[in-house]
């Protein structure tokens, strides 16, 4: 089932997520859900807060990328209470980014380009590793939904009031996307 996509000015995405236990009721179904609304709203990666649910579970989708980054075909992960346990900031790379709950808005973001992160897979499997390059940029923005942060919050003062007038916009409902949303509450 395709879900609405919670827009900017919701407060689940404000919320700090919650770890969800090994038996947590049809984790399936929600993996599912998520991934079909991935694919319909054509993002990378989808956080269970955008849809509504403040519990840590994030979908990643390198796939379309695939043709740019042969390293990502077929990439299609899930991962259950993920959190990053370490950031190597020696190095650092500056890229644009963009999010399913804020339509239009696109701005630079400087991230570490490796981080060490922990997570569960489907099977409820534990799993830690150094994860480097453009999926550690993907994790990262992706996590940060889970601790109630969105990218915006990691431009510089300066670039986001030039964009005080978007997210003013967004707040009230007025934008146009190709996906299902849930805009905040006028």
């Amino acid at each position: 089932m395709i879900l609405p996509i919670y827009i900017y000015g919701q407060p689940v995405l404000r919320k700090v997520a919650e770890d969800i236990p090994t038996d947590y009721p049809d984790l399936d179904q929600l993996l599912q859900n998520m991934r079909e609304t991935l694919a319909e709203s054509e993002g990378i990666g989808l956080a269970a807060p955008q849809i509504g649910k403040s519990i840590r579970v994030v979908i990643v989708d390198l796939d379309p990328l695939s043709e740019d980054m042969p390293e990502y075909k077929d990439f299609r992960k899930s991962y259950i209470n993920p959190h990053i346990i370490e950031y190597d900031d020696e190095k650092t790379n500056t890229m644009e980014e963009g999010c399913l709950s804020l339509p239009g808005i696109h701005e630079k973001v400087t991230r570490p380009t490796r981080i060490r992160v922990k997570w569960l897979d489907e099977q409820m499997q534990p799993h830690e590793e150094w994860v480097d390059g453009y999926l550690a940029r993907v994790m990262q923005h992706e996590f940060d939904h889970l601790d109630g942060k969105m990218f915006v919050d990691r431009v510089s003062p300066l670039r986001k009031q030039l964009i005080k007038s978007k997210l003013r916009a967004l707040l009230q409902g007025r934008y146009r996307c190709g996906y299902r949303t849930k805009a905040a509450a006028k």
